[in-house]
């Protein structure tokens, strides 16, 4: 039970990584785009909740630089991380 629960937090978490994807993407391609009503409340949902470990990550890994262009590094470990986590805890729950 305890085992599921916690495999079903891991999926909120992994979707709320993906909606702060998006959102990153959104702001890249449109620089002067801003989030207004239902969207700004899930962009704020999204970035609170995602923001305290990605920040964390991104303090202790430097991100990786290919010539021009920069991998943060400490996200992707984040991501494979919790959907790590998610396949243990689902893995777990069904016995």
């Amino acid at each position: 039970m305890i085992w599921n629960l916690l495999a079903f937090l891991c999926l909120l978490y992994i979707i709320a990584l993906f909606g702060r994807v998006i959102f990153d993407w959104v702001q890249v391609f449109s620089r002067d785009w801003r989030p207004t009503g239902f969207l700004l409340v899930l962009a704020e949902a999204f970035y609170t909740v995602t923001d305290p470990p990605v920040k964390l990550l991104r303090r202790v890994i430097p991100p990786l630089t290919i010539g021009q262009f920069r991998l943060d590094v400490g996200f992707l470990i984040l991501f494979v991380g919790v959907t790590f986590l998610w396949q243990i805890f689902g893995a777990l729950g069904r016995g």
